[in-house]
C-alpha cells in the first residue's frame, strides 16, 4: 500500500546543510498552519509556535551556543557539531520554535513532526533540533527566552527549515526488528 503521505514519510530525512536563502512568507504560513493542525490530548493545544525568520538572530544564537560548547570540559557535542560544519543550526534561514505548557512534551512532539512533514511535502529541507535548548543556557539565554518563549510557556523543541544544499538526503535506515505484531 502506498500513497503520497507514506511516500513523504519514507523520503523525509534530517537536513543538516541549508543554503541560507529566506523562505517565502506563504511557505512559512503553510507550515505554521500544519503545526497548528496537530492533534493534542483533549484538544488542549498546549503549544505556541514562534516562527523565527531572522537569519541574523538564528546566526547569533548559533555563534553563542558554539562558543558555550567550546568552553565545556566535555567536548562531545562541540566536536560532533564541528564535524558537521561547525554550526548548530546548519545555516537554516527559518526556525520554528515550539513552546509548551509544562508537562506537555508528547503533544509538542506531534507538532514538530507536523512541521517536518509539511516542510518535506513542500520540498524543503528540515531537521528537528532539540539543541536549541542550549541557547537558553548561554549568557544571552534570558534575552533569547524573552524573544522566543511566551509567558507561561517553556521550550519544547525547534524545527529548522530551509532549502537544502543537496538535492536529496538519505533517510535513516529502518530497523524492522523494532516492529512487532500481536494476535
Amino acid at each position: 500500500m502506498t500513497n503520497e503521505t507514506l511516500k513523504i514519510i519514507e523520503k523525509r530525512y534530517s537536513c543538516r546543510s541549508f543554503t541560507g536563502e529566506a523562505l517565502k512568507q506563504e511557505e512559512m504560513e503553510a507550515i505554521g498552519l500544519a503545526a497548528l493542525q496537530a492533534p493534542s490530548a483533549m484538544n488542549e493545544q498546549p503549544w505556541h509556535i514562534v516562527v523565527v525568520k531572522s537569519k541574523e538572530l538564528i546566526d547569533e544564537m548559533d555563534t553563542t551556543v558554539m562558543a558555550m560548547l567550546s568552553q565545556k570540559e566535555d567536548k562531545t557535542v562541540y566536536n560532533r557539531m564541528m564535524n558537521r560544519g561547525g554550526k548548530i543550526y546548519y545555516n537554516a534561514p527559518c526556525m520554528f520554535v515550539v513552546a509548551k505548557k509544562p508537562g506537555k512534551d508528547l503533544d509538542c512532539g506531534i507538532v514538530a513532526e507536523n512541521i517536518a512533514l509539511a516542510a518535506s511535502a513542500m520540498g524543503l529541507g528540515n531537521v528537528i533540533c532539540g539543541l536549541t535548548r542550549l541557547a537558553f543556557q548561554t549568557e544571552n539565554g534570558d534575552s533569547y527566552k524573552e524573544k522566543l518563549i511566551p509567558e507561561g510557556y517553556e521550550f519544547a523543541t525547534s524545527v529548522l527549515v530551509g532549502y537544502a544544499t543537496e538535492n536529496e538526503g538519505t533517510p535513516h535506515a529502518i530497523d524492522m526488528t523494532k516492529l512487532s505484531y500481536i494476535g
